[in-house]
C-alpha cells in the first residue's frame, strides 16, 4: 500500500512557483520540454511534473532544471553560493554534532 504523504501549503505553493519559474525561463528561452529534458538527462514527462511543481520529482533534477534555464537558487549570483555554504558551515561548526532531548531531572527529594 503506497504512502500518503502530504505537504504544508508553503511547500506545495513553493513547488508550484519553482515549477512555473522554470517553465517561464525555458520558454523565454526558447526551448521545448524536449530540448530541456534532454539535457538534464530526463523524460519529458519528468520536466513537465517538475513545470506543475508536483513533489514526486527529486529535488537535485528541479534545481539541475532551474539552473539550466537561470532561474537563481537561494542567491542571485550562482558564483555566491559558495560563500553561503561556508557560512553555514561555519555556524554549524559553532553548534553541538548532536541534539538530544533534555533529560527530566530525577526528583529525589523524599
Amino acid at each position: 500500500m503506497a504512502h500518503i504523504r502530504t505537504y504544508s501549503r508553503s511547500t506545495r505553493e513553493a513547488l508550484i512557483l519553482m515549477g512555473g519559474l522554470v517553465r517561464l525561463a525555458r520558454k523565454q528561452r526558447k526551448m521545448s520540454e524536449t530540448d530541456l529534458a534532454t539535457r538534464i538527462g530526463i523524460a519529458r514527462s519528468t520536466l513537465q511534473l517538475i513545470e506543475k511543481g508536483s513533489p514526486r520529482v527529486e529535488i537535485g533534477l528541479v534545481f539541475e532544471a532551474a539552473t539550466l534555464v537561470g532561474v537563481p537558487l537561494f542567491v542571485s549570483e550562482p558564483s555566491r553560493l559558495t560563500s553561503q555554504i561556508e557560512r553555514v558551515e561555519d555556524k554549524l561548526a559553532l553548534l553541538p554534532q548532536s541534539v538530544r532531548r533534555r533529560r527530566s531531572e530525577v526528583k529525589d527529594d523524599f
